[in-house]
């Protein structure tokens, strides 16, 4: 019981997320209205996949360091999820997005147009196709011992990528995203004190879930590999 208590702390955590971030009373600001609630999703999973690729990052360096391949599953497993929580954060944000940039007096493929030249959305696309090639890098090496290597290099190549690209460069250009000033829902400018009693909840909870996911599938892997030796 005592080693599974932040997995615990993890369902306790979403299910707060899911209650409160339903429940509680939000500012109602011009144009986003009730969609502000999906700060506690969109942003939370943005926040979660960074942590990920984080764990991911220093996989590989261990990886490097050690030439242990509990490592490598661990970097690639971490990588794998990590990913998943990228397109949950980009899916959620599409639906905001539909909800808060498009103009309801113009075509669909007009306010697409320009919301698909958004800087944020760019970045996040390339972070994105940077971790999927890595995937696809790993699945065209057959030697073991090169594909943890290549792999190990290309991921901090990647993780060196995920930064200028979703936080640097969109903040130097005009955006229609907000926190183009600062960190979004990190600055006290961004949330009220309501918001922020789920959202860092949120971030903890979801983090974990990414965690605990990804615990699960490097136990797979490792079993499979063991069942491959003998």
């Amino acid at each position: 019981m005592y080693k599974s208590w932040w997995k615990i702390l993890s369902v306790v955590l979403l299910v707060y997320t899911f209650t409160a971030g339903i429940l509680i009373n939000v500012p109602r600001l011009p144009q986003l209205q009730e969609t502000i609630r999906n700060l506690f999703f969109h942003v939370c999973m943005w926040f979660s996949m960074m942590i990920l690729f984080t764990i991911s990052f220093v996989n590989a360096i261990k990886y490097l360091r050690t030439g242990k391949f509990i490592y490598d599953i661990s970097s690639r497993q971490y990588a794998a999820v990590g990913i998943v929580f990228g397109l949950l954060g980009y899916l959620t944000g599409s639906i905001w997005m539909s909800y808060t940039w498009a103009d309801p007096n113009n075509p669909a493929y007009a306010s697409f147009s320009s919301i698909a030249r958004e800087p944020k959305l760019i970045g996040a696309a390339i972070a994105l196709l940077v971790y999927f090639a890595y995937m696809v890098l790993r699945d065209s090496i057959m030697d073991m011992d090169k594909k943890a290597r290549i792999s190990a290099v290309y991921n901090i190549f990647a993780y060196a990528m995920l930064f200028p690209s979703i936080w640097i460069l969109p903040r130097m250009l005009p955006s229609l995203h907000p926190g183009g000033e600062g960190n979004p829902a990190l600055n006290f400018n961004d949330i009220d004190s309501n918001m922020r009693l789920v959202f860092y909840p949120a971030v903890i909870g979801w983090a974990l879930l990414g965690v605990w996911i990804t615990t699960l599938k490097i136990r797979l892997k490792i079993l499979k590999e063991k069942k491959l030796i003998k």
